[in-house]
């Protein structure tokens, strides 16, 4: 049995009160920003293949990468 058919199932056992806080939440999860997983992703282009093995070779050697707001302090401190 499938994942729709389980949730399918357990959804006619609860009470109509019930289904609606679920209706809910589900609203709510899906008005939260969808972030892809890292495993999602699957460069298109040779160029990005590349670039996405080298992430994922500096990762596996323990380098830690940036967020968005420590790579701009760092271009900041190079730029002056």
């Amino acid at each position: 049995m499938g994942k729709e058919e389980q949730l399918l199932e357990q959804w006619r056992k609860l009470t109509p009160e019930t289904q609606q806080k679920v209706f809910e939440f589900v609203e709510l999860l899906k008005s939260e920003p969808q972030t892809p997983s890292e495993h999602d992703f699957v460069p298109q282009t040779v160029l990005a293949k590349k670039l996405w093995a080298i992430r994922q070779r500096a990762i596996a050697t323990g380098l830690q990468l940036l967020n968005k707001d420590e790579v701009a302090q760092e271009l900041a401190a190079r730029r002056g």
